[in-house]
This record gives C-alpha cells, sequence and structure tokens, in this order.
C-alpha cells in the first residue's frame, strides 16, 4: 500500500503522456492535409514536440529542484492545458506556424511531467525490479496511445469517412478550401475539452500527497563530480535518442504512409502500433525480473526490432496475410503486410524505455535528477530522426527510409549487450 497510491498517481500521468503524445500519430497526417505539406514539413509537427525535451529538459529541472516532485507534476500539467488552448487560434487562422507553437508548448509541459515521474517510479522500490514498475506505467501509457488515434477519428474525422491525402489532391481550389475549412473546424471542441481536463487535473495533484523519495550512493559505486562522467548515463541518453526516434517513426508516419497507400483507416493506424507495444509490456510485466534481465529485454528488443524492420523493407503493400493471420479473427481491419510489420515493430519497442531507464540511473546518487533530466533530453531523437526519415523520404520513397531504422536498433543492442556495463570513461 506504501507505493500502491503513488503509483496509481503517477499511472494517471502516464496514461496523460500516452494521450497527448500519441495523438501526433492522427494530428500529423490530418494537418498534412489541411496545410497541404510535405512529409518533411508535416514531421515538422513531431520536431517541435520532442525538440522542447531538449530545450527544456535542464531548465524543467531547475524547476523540480526549487518545486519539489508534486509541485513540478503541476507546473506540466497546467504547461499542457496552455499549449492545447493553442490550438484554438491555429484552427482558426490554419497558420500552420501555431500549430507548431502549441506542439512546443504542449512538449514542454510533458518534459516537466516526465522529468519528475520517470525517476520517481526507478527509486520507489527495488532496483531489480525497475523496469517492471515503468513497464506497468507504460501498458497505461500504451493504452491511452490506442484510445487517442480512435478517439481523434471519431471527434474530428468521422464526419470525413473518405478524405485521404490522394482524395484531397483530386479536388478543385474551391471544394478543397471548403473541406480544409470544415475539417480544421471539428478540432477545436475536443482540443478545448482536454485543456479544461488538465487544469482540473493540475488542481487535483496540488492537492494530493506524495511521499518522497530519498537518494544515497550505493555503497561501494563509484562518485564522480559530474553527472557527464557517468558512462551508464551518457551512452544511456544515446540509446534514448534512438530509441524514442525508431518509436516515434513508426507510431507517426505509419499514418501517412497508410494515407499514401490510400487506406480508409490511416488516422486510425497509430492505434495498431500501440496495441502491440501494450502487449509487448504485458510480456515484460510477466517476464521481468524472474525469467528475464533488464538487460536481456533490452538487447532481445533490439534484435526483433532488426528483424521486424528488414522484413517490412521487402514485404507487399497489397497483400494482408499477415494481418490475416494475427489478428483476422478478431474483425479489427486488415492491413498491407508492410503495415502490420511497422504495426509491430511497437511490440519490439515495448521494453526498451522501460529497460534504459534503471540501467543509465544506476549508481547515480545524488546526480539522480540531473540525470533524468539527461535522459529526457535523448527524446529529441523524436525530434530530429523522424525529419531524417522525412528527407530519406524524398528520395528514397516512403518504405526505403524506414531503412533509418536499423541503425537505430543496432546502436540500442549495444547498449544493452555492453553500454549500460561502462563505469569509467
Amino acid at each position: 500500500m506504501a507505493t500502491f497510491i503513488p503509483m496509481l498517481v503517477i499511472g494517471l500521468l502516464f496514461f496523460i503522456f500516452g494521450f497527448v503524445t500519441w495523438l501526433n500519430g492522427a494530428l500529423i497526417p490530418f494537418l498534412q492535409i489541411i496545410s497541404d505539406l510535405n512529409e518533411f514539413q508535416a514531421l515538422l509537427i513531431a520536431f517541435c514536440f520532442y525538440i522542447a525535451y531538449v530545450v527544456m529538459a535542464l531548465p524543467m529541472s531547475w524547476v523540480l529542484d526549487r518545486t519539489g516532485y508534486k509541485n513540478g507534476m503541476v507546473v506540466g500539467l497546467a504547461l499542457i492545458g496552455c499549449g492545447l488552448l493553442l490550438f484554438v487560434p491555429a484552427a482558426q487562422t490554419h497558420y500552420f506556424s501555431i500549430f507548431l507553437l502549441a506542439q512546443f508548448v504542449v512538449g514542454s509541459g510533458l518534459t516537466i511531467l516526465q522529468t519528475a515521474s520517470n525517476p520517481y517510479i526507478v527509486r520507489i522500490g527495488p532496483h531489480e525490479s525497475a523496469a517492471a514498475r515503468i513497464a506497468i506505467m507504460g501498458i497505461l501509457n500504451k493504452i491511452a496511445g490506442v484510445i487517442a488515434p480512435v478517439f481523434f477519428t471519431w471527434l474530428v474525422l468521422a464526419d470525413f469517412p473518405n478524405v485521404t491525402a490522394a482524395s484531397i489532391a483530386e479536388l478543385s481550389a474551391s471544394e478543397r478550401a471548403d473541406q480544409v475549412a470544415a475539417m480544421a473546424a471539428k478540432i477545436i471542441p475536443p482540443y478545448v475539452g482536454m485543456a479544461v481536463a488538465m487544469f482540473v487535473l493540475a488542481v487535483a495533484f496540488f492537492m494530493v500527497r506524495l511521499p518522497k523519495i530519498k537518494e544515497e550512493a550505493p555503497s561501494g559505486a563509484a562518485v564522480h563530480e559530474s553527472v557527464l562522467k557517468y558512462p551508464q548515463l551518457v551512452l544511456g541518453a544515446i540509446a534514448l535518442f534512438f530509441y524514442v526516434g525508431v518509436e516515434v517513426i513508426a507510431g507517426d508516419t505509419i499514418g501517412m504512409y497508410g494515407s499514401k497507400l490510400g487506406l480508409a483507416n490511416y488516422s486510425s493506424l497509430t492505434s495498431y502500433v500501440m496495441a502491440a507495444m501494450v502487449v509487448g509490456y504485458v510480456l515484460g510485466l510477466i517476464l521481468i525480473p524472474r525469467w528475464l534481465s533488464q538487460q536481456g529485454a533490452l538487447t532481445g528488443s533490439a534484435l526483433l526490432g532488426l528483424i521486424f524492420t528488414g522484413l517490412l523493407l521487402i514485404s507487399s503493400d497489397a497483400s494482408t496475410t499477415i494481418a490475416s493471420v494475427l489478428w483476422g479473427w478478431s474483425g479489427v481491419p486488415l492491413v498491407p503486410d508492410s503495415v502490420a510489420f511497422l504495426a509491430l515493430l511497437g511490440f519490439a519497442n515495448a521494453m526498451v524505455w522501460p529497460a534504459i531507464w534503471p540501467l543509465a540511473l544506476a549508481d547515480l546518487g545524488k546526480f539522480t535528477a540531473r540525470g533524468s533530466a539527461i535522459l529526457i533530453m535523448g527524446i529529441a531523437g523524436g525530434a530530429i530522426l523522424p525529419l531524417v526519415y522525412g528527407a530519406m523520404a524524398e528520395g528514397l520513397g516512403n518504405k526505403g527510409a524506414y531503412s533509418l531504422l536499423l541503425v537505430g536498433y543496432l546502436i540500442i543492442g549495444w547498449y544493452g549487450i555492453k553500454g549500460h556495463k561502462k563505469r569509467s570513461w
């Protein structure tokens, strides 16, 4: 019971992370249509969201030093609410720059929430089961990720069931303008509602009590005068950079890829990735630490990522064999094999984040909060690598550009095998 209530509270935060973050999977192809964007321009939406983690991570760690974990969470929720409200003038004016500003503000709010909540979950119980605790948080996060695109499709796109990038391009200029105006107006009510919910939650978090966590260096651990002298941390941040990059590429480009293929359910395809991640999290929760170590989970995840990416690159855009075998019995709409393997990357990605955090924060002692901020900066991979993917897609095509994922999984695998063990440079 001592850890149940705090985990329940932090679990609510992880649900919010997932919901707000994975709305982008539906938002990106939506804004690509109404703002007439190419792949690179559309992925600036993800860039502005995730680059906030780099720009704001250290400032937010200073805020945490002054406010403490709980009040920092309150500040983060309020910032998210402000960012969500910016979608109102963005939708009314159709200015893409305001959408990008809104994404940056939302990302800034999530930065302080992530910086506070991740080390809290790591330190609230035994180190050996930290990945399992984060897996529980991840299940909530990815369940929200399953719900968010469906929620967006239901509230925003229900009146536009057959609108895709391909269909909108065939309209005349006047028809297209009318269609864009109608679609933009539909985005306002749900974003206002979400903003109000964030402000209500900020008040609720201000009133709740959370136990403090104590940071002490384990006996026998080397103590350095600078947080950057801990290789396991710095290399962990690099591994997180590539992990978040491959995760965002899978989750946020699958909708654009599906739209290019003319799939009617393109706006909800991110839910397929998130559902696969939920399965991966549940499996990790069962296996760790009893049958599988945290580093074993990390290495195995990287291997699966390499396998699924390789199959994605050589698979068919027409055949639906893989989807038929895996979930054809469930009534869930089938997708081409290439899209199915892209969705299965969610399963490969599931345990990477939970495994890297405890490995990277091991033996940091008093530097845990600052180390957490540095790991959060690794989320910049979600800003930069999708843009690299977008640039590659211009020359190699959408499918060929997914070869970028191979680099990410190789680096993650190296950290799981060797990098996390280093304790000096």
